[in-house]
Order: C-alpha cells, then structure tokens, then sequence
C-alpha cells in the first residue's frame, strides 16, 4: 500500500509540474519544488544537525545530491517526452537494480524484456526520437536505483523522517545553483501556489512513503513494485496531460510492467541488513 500510494502520488506530483515549466523553466521548477518540500520536511522533523557525526550525515547527504539529479533529470525528460515513456524509461534503473540482487542469471531477461518496451515506447522508426530526452530519462533511471539504494539506508539509520530533512536541504543547493536564475522574478502567488501542490505530492508525501515502505522491504522487492508505475504514469498522463499513446506504445508499457513483475522476488526484509549496509558499518 505504502509503495502504491507513493507511485500515485509521484506521477500527479509530476503531472502538475508540467504546468509550471512555462512560468520558471524545468530547472526552476525542480528548485521550487524540493525547496518547498526541504522546508515542509525541516518543520515537521526539526532535526538538530549537530547531533550526528559528518559519517553519519554522509549517507543522507549523498541522498540530497541523487535526490537532486534524479528530479533535475526527470523534469527535463517529461519537457521533451510523454510521462508514461520518461517513466518507462527510468524504469531501466530499479528492474535492473532487482535483477542484479536476484539470485539466479534468468532474472537479467527481464531488463531485456523492458528495454524492448521501451525501444516500443520511443519509436525510433518513427520519425528522430527524442536524444536529449532518452538521455535525460536514462540518467533519471540510473539515479532512481541509487535512490533505493541510499534511501533503505537511510531509513535504517534514522528514525522518523530525519533523514530526508537532511537530504533535502542538500538537493535543495543544488538545484538551486541552475534552479533558481531561471525562477528569480517569477515566483508569482499562482506559481507558488502550484508549486506548494506539486511539493506536497512529491516530495513530501511520495519520498515519506517510499522512506517507511522501504524499511519493510528488500531492495528488490521495491525495485518490483515499482513495475506499476509505468503504467500508472500512463494513466496519469492520459488523464491530466492528454497524452494518448498509439498502439505500439501500449504494448510497449506492457513489456515494462510485465517485465517488472516477471522479476518479483519475495517482499520482506531479512532481520539482518542488507549486503549495501554491511559494508557500510
């Protein structure tokens, strides 16, 4: 349910930002966005930072920069391709994430699978896809998988959401070195507004979501799950962008989910940590 809910609430949260491109740019708006969230996650945390050590804040501030990145990225990728193909895409990222900790070789069919879906999705014979748009949903994909990564972690050394107040003023900065020239003089009350909305879905409500669905499941498992969502970010964008997919790339989604779900592994957590935390300690 956790997971569910997070996949909902980060395609409307992306669906939104869609509207504000045209008011700060795609930079700007990823600033806004995990500004407004820092903020949200500071107030309701109200961490005091000089508790923990810089190894222990390592971890969470490696999660601002990948944070940072993977939404920089994302946004560029839906301004130039349709949200259910930019998902898709991302996808790569977590499939081959459980994949790779799937103990047996048949599992890496399944990325090979999605990659088909997604070669569906982007129609090269049609036409010159999208380049820059691959590119900038591929490098979202390969951050989603580090976010997995570090978030389990993170979630497992911090309690509550302390962790994401650190990490989110962190990718906070950073978007804010590209972010805010573009939203500087445009942060009309509309624009804040919607970007407050935007924030409250994601980051706010889908990252505390996936933090607390992530102590209850391995890395692989999550990674799984994460199948649905591009179907959802289909669903989302036919309804909300009006972004109607021709045929091939209908099956090309369902390539990508079934190959999502074809790699399922079994859910909960061990009692003990995972390999990443081990050699982390």
């Amino acid at each position: 349910m956790l997971a569910s809910a997070a996949m909902l609430s980060a395609q409307l949260g992306a669906a939104i930002s869609v509207g504000l491109f045209d008011e700060i740019g795609v930079a700007g708006t990823a600033w806004l966005r995990i500004t407004l969230g820092a903020i949200g996650f500071v107030l309701i945390a109200r961490p005091r930072y000089w508790r923990w050590t810089w190894r222990e804040l390592r971890a969470p501030v490696l999660l601002g920069v990948v944070s940072a990145v993977m939404t920089l990225s994302f946004l560029a990728a839906i301004d130039l391709l349709p949200l259910g193909t930019v998902v898709a895409i991302g996808f790569l990222g977590p499939l081959t994430l459980a994949a790779l900790h799937s103990r047996t070789c048949r599992a890496l069919a399944w990325p090979t699978l999605a990659l088909v879906g997604v070669v569906l999705l982007t129609e090269p014979w049609q036409g010159t896809p999208s380049l820059l748009g691959i590119a900038y949903a591929a490098l979202a994909g390969v951050c989603w998988g580090l976010y997995i990564v570090v978030t389990q972690h993170v979630g497992d050394r911090f309690a509550g959401v302390d962790g994401l107040a650190i990490s989110l003023p962190v990718a906070a900065v950073v978007t804010a070195v590209v972010g805010l020239p573009q939203a500087w003089g445009h942060l009309t009350p509309q624009v804040l507004l919607v970007g407050l909305a935007a924030a409250l879905l994601l980051p706010l409500m889908t990252w505390t979501l996936e933090l607390y669905a992530l102590r209850r499941l391995t890395k692989s498992a999550f990674g799984t799950l994460m199948a649905l969502e591009p179907a959802i970010a289909l669903a989302i964008g036919m309804v909300v962008l009006h972004q109607v997919p021709a045929a091939p790339q209908l099956i090309g989604i369902g390539c990508v989910v079934l190959a999502g779900i074809a790699a399922e592994r079994t859910g909960q957590r061990e009692a003990d940590l995972p390999d990443f935390e081990t050699r982390a300690a």
